[in-house]
Protein backbone atom coordinates (compact mmCIF):
# COMPACT_ATOMS: atom_id res chain seq x y z
CA UNK A 1 0.00 0.00 0.00
CA UNK A 2 1.22 3.44 -0.88
CA UNK A 3 0.14 6.39 1.22
CA UNK A 4 0.56 10.08 0.40
CA UNK A 5 3.16 12.10 2.30
CA UNK A 6 0.35 14.23 3.80
CA UNK A 7 -1.42 11.15 5.12
CA UNK A 8 1.82 9.71 6.51
CA UNK A 9 2.47 13.02 8.29
CA UNK A 10 -0.97 12.93 9.95
CA UNK A 11 -0.35 9.34 11.10
CA UNK A 12 3.12 10.13 12.53
CA UNK A 13 1.70 11.62 15.73
CA UNK A 14 -1.00 9.02 16.44
CA UNK A 15 -0.88 7.60 19.97
CA UNK A 16 -4.46 6.30 20.09
CA UNK A 17 -6.58 4.59 17.43
CA UNK A 18 -10.31 4.61 18.16
CA UNK A 19 -12.62 2.33 16.20
CA UNK A 20 -16.31 1.93 15.68
CA UNK A 21 -17.39 -1.73 15.52
CA UNK A 22 -20.34 -2.35 13.18
CA UNK A 23 -19.28 -1.37 9.67
CA UNK A 24 -15.61 -0.95 10.68
CA UNK A 25 -14.49 -4.07 12.56
CA UNK A 26 -17.40 -6.06 11.14
CA UNK A 27 -19.11 -6.00 7.76
CA UNK A 28 -22.12 -4.11 9.17
CA UNK A 29 -24.31 -7.21 9.10
CA UNK A 30 -26.13 -8.52 12.15
CA UNK A 31 -27.01 -12.17 11.85
CA UNK A 32 -29.51 -13.74 14.22
CA UNK A 33 -29.84 -17.49 14.52
CA UNK A 34 -33.10 -19.34 15.07
CA UNK A 35 -32.07 -19.55 18.72
CA UNK A 36 -32.12 -15.74 18.96
CA UNK A 37 -28.34 -15.57 19.26
CA UNK A 38 -26.51 -12.75 17.51
CA UNK A 39 -23.59 -13.63 15.25
CA UNK A 40 -20.96 -11.31 13.86
CA UNK A 41 -17.76 -11.93 11.89
CA UNK A 42 -14.47 -10.20 12.63
CA UNK A 43 -11.59 -10.16 10.12
CA UNK A 44 -8.55 -11.77 11.73
CA UNK A 45 -6.05 -9.58 9.87
CA UNK A 46 -7.73 -6.50 11.36
CA UNK A 47 -7.19 -8.08 14.77
CA UNK A 48 -3.55 -8.83 14.06
CA UNK A 49 -3.03 -5.22 12.95
CA UNK A 50 -4.47 -4.11 16.28
CA UNK A 51 -2.13 -6.46 18.15
CA UNK A 52 0.90 -5.11 16.26
CA UNK A 53 -0.16 -1.55 17.00
CA UNK A 54 -0.49 -2.26 20.73
CA UNK A 55 2.86 -4.09 20.80
CA UNK A 56 4.35 -0.93 19.32
CA UNK A 57 2.95 1.19 22.16
CA UNK A 58 -0.05 2.67 20.37
CA UNK A 59 -3.27 2.42 22.34
CA UNK A 60 -6.61 1.27 20.93
CA UNK A 61 -10.11 2.23 21.95
CA UNK A 62 -13.57 1.14 20.88
CA UNK A 63 -16.63 3.36 20.95
CA UNK A 64 -19.74 1.71 19.55
CA UNK A 65 -23.44 2.46 19.63
CA UNK A 66 -24.44 -1.16 20.13
CA UNK A 67 -23.73 -3.40 23.09
CA UNK A 68 -22.74 -6.95 22.21
CA UNK A 69 -21.18 -9.85 24.12
CA UNK A 70 -19.39 -10.72 20.87
CA UNK A 71 -17.63 -7.36 20.87
CA UNK A 72 -16.74 -7.79 24.54
CA UNK A 73 -15.20 -11.21 23.82
CA UNK A 74 -13.28 -10.04 20.75
CA UNK A 75 -11.85 -6.99 22.53
CA UNK A 76 -10.84 -9.17 25.51
CA UNK A 77 -9.08 -11.55 23.12
CA UNK A 78 -7.21 -8.59 21.59
CA UNK A 79 -6.51 -7.05 25.03
CA UNK A 80 -8.11 -3.72 24.11
CA UNK A 81 -8.35 -1.65 27.32
CA UNK A 82 -10.69 1.17 26.33
CA UNK A 83 -14.01 -0.40 25.31
CA UNK A 84 -17.23 1.62 25.40
CA UNK A 85 -20.41 -0.07 24.18
CA UNK A 86 -24.02 1.04 24.05
CA UNK A 87 -22.98 4.65 23.39
CA UNK A 88 -25.44 6.22 20.92
CA UNK A 89 -23.89 9.69 21.33
CA UNK A 90 -20.18 8.94 21.03
CA UNK A 91 -18.79 12.47 21.40
CA UNK A 92 -19.02 12.79 25.23
CA UNK A 93 -17.34 9.40 25.68
CA UNK A 94 -14.65 10.38 23.18
CA UNK A 95 -13.98 13.69 24.95
CA UNK A 96 -13.79 11.96 28.34
CA UNK A 97 -11.31 9.37 27.03
CA UNK A 98 -9.14 12.07 25.44
CA UNK A 99 -9.08 13.96 28.74
CA UNK A 100 -8.32 10.82 30.79
CA UNK A 101 -5.39 9.93 28.53
CA UNK A 102 -4.14 13.52 28.33
CA UNK A 103 -3.99 13.49 24.56
CA UNK A 104 -4.36 16.19 21.96
CA UNK A 105 -6.86 15.60 19.14
CA UNK A 106 -3.91 15.56 16.71
CA UNK A 107 -2.64 12.39 18.45
CA UNK A 108 -5.82 10.44 17.74
CA UNK A 109 -6.96 8.47 14.71
CA UNK A 110 -10.59 7.45 14.35
CA UNK A 111 -12.26 5.03 11.94
CA UNK A 112 -16.01 5.35 11.49
CA UNK A 113 -18.48 4.48 8.78
CA UNK A 114 -21.71 6.37 9.42
CA UNK A 115 -22.97 9.89 10.04
CA UNK A 116 -23.11 9.35 13.80
CA UNK A 117 -19.29 9.12 13.66
CA UNK A 118 -18.91 12.58 12.07
CA UNK A 119 -18.63 14.54 15.36
CA UNK A 120 -15.46 12.57 16.14
CA UNK A 121 -14.16 12.17 12.58
CA UNK A 122 -14.14 15.94 12.15
CA UNK A 123 -12.10 16.53 15.35
CA UNK A 124 -9.25 14.01 15.24
CA UNK A 125 -5.81 14.30 13.69
CA UNK A 126 -6.37 11.34 11.33
CA UNK A 127 -9.87 10.40 10.20
CA UNK A 128 -10.60 7.32 8.10
CA UNK A 129 -13.66 5.51 6.80
CA UNK A 130 -14.07 2.14 5.09
CA UNK A 131 -14.62 1.99 1.33
CA UNK A 132 -18.29 1.09 1.92
CA UNK A 133 -19.03 3.87 4.42
CA UNK A 134 -22.26 5.84 4.19
CA UNK A 135 -22.03 8.22 1.22
CA UNK A 136 -22.13 11.26 3.54
CA UNK A 137 -18.92 10.30 5.37
CA UNK A 138 -16.07 10.30 2.79
CA UNK A 139 -16.11 14.08 2.15
CA UNK A 140 -15.30 14.61 5.84
CA UNK A 141 -12.34 12.22 6.29
CA UNK A 142 -8.63 12.34 5.55
CA UNK A 143 -8.61 8.91 3.95
CA UNK A 144 -11.10 6.44 2.48
CA UNK A 145 -9.74 2.93 2.93
CA UNK A 146 -9.32 0.66 -0.06
CA UNK A 147 -11.15 -1.98 1.96
CA UNK A 148 -14.68 -2.40 3.27
CA UNK A 149 -15.53 -2.58 6.93
CA UNK A 150 -14.77 -5.99 8.40
CA UNK A 151 -12.61 -6.82 5.37
CA UNK A 152 -9.24 -5.20 6.01
CA UNK A 153 -9.97 -1.52 6.59
CA UNK A 154 -8.62 -1.58 10.15
CA UNK A 155 -5.50 -3.52 9.12
CA UNK A 156 -4.79 -0.90 6.47
CA UNK A 157 -5.04 1.89 9.05
CA UNK A 158 -2.78 -0.02 11.47
CA UNK A 159 -0.19 -0.45 8.72
CA UNK A 160 -0.43 3.25 7.83
CA UNK A 161 0.26 4.25 11.44
CA UNK A 162 3.07 1.72 11.90
CA UNK A 163 4.75 2.68 8.62
CA UNK A 164 4.47 6.42 9.30
CA UNK A 165 6.18 5.95 12.67
CA UNK A 166 8.90 3.63 11.31
CA UNK A 167 7.53 0.72 13.35
CA UNK A 168 6.42 -1.56 10.51
CA UNK A 169 9.81 -2.99 9.62
CA UNK A 170 10.34 -4.33 13.15
CA UNK A 171 7.21 -6.47 12.73
CA UNK A 172 8.32 -7.65 9.29
CA UNK A 173 11.77 -8.53 10.64
CA UNK A 174 10.23 -10.44 13.54
CA UNK A 175 8.16 -12.66 11.22
CA UNK A 176 10.90 -13.06 8.64
CA UNK A 177 13.25 -14.35 11.36
CA UNK A 178 10.76 -17.12 12.10
CA UNK A 179 11.66 -18.93 8.86
CA UNK A 180 13.02 -22.44 9.32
Amino acid sequence: MSFTPELMQKAETVKLLILDVDGVLSDNKLIYGDDGMEYKAFFTRDGHGMVMLQKSGIDIGIITGRKSPLTTKRMQDLKVKHVYQGVPDKLPTFLKLVEELGLDFSEIAYVGDDILDLPILTRVGLSVCPADADKEVPPHVDYVSQFNGGQGCVREVCELILKSQDLWQAHMDFYLRKKL
